[in-house]
């Protein structure tokens, strides 16, 4: 892996837009104040990222409710058998 490149805040603040490209085209690049790293031009990556709700499993009980609604089932039904079926 190569050189992590940094530039000052001075420096970025004079030559923001230069700065920015250059990230797109070599990666990283941190922002140091008074030679501490404080933060980080990351460049735009192409692949999405999947979101967080397309990842999550259901439940089983959730699989049986929606079960139960796929055939239109009223829901004040579904409840009234759920709350009987209960010790």
């Amino acid at each position: 892996m190569g050189h992590m490149k940094t530039v000052s805040l001075r420096e970025l603040h004079h030559q923001t837009g230069y700065w920015v490209r250059e990230s797109a085209r070599q990666g990283e690049i941190q922002v140091t104040d008074d030679g501490r790293v404080i933060a980080k031009i990351v460049p735009h990556t192409a692949t999405a990222e999947v979101p967080y709700f397309a990842q999550r499993k259901t439940s089983a009980a959730f699989r049986r409710l929606a079960a139960k609604l796929a055939g239109g089932t009223d829901s004040t039904q579904i409840i009234s058998e759920d709350r009987d079926s209960r010790p």
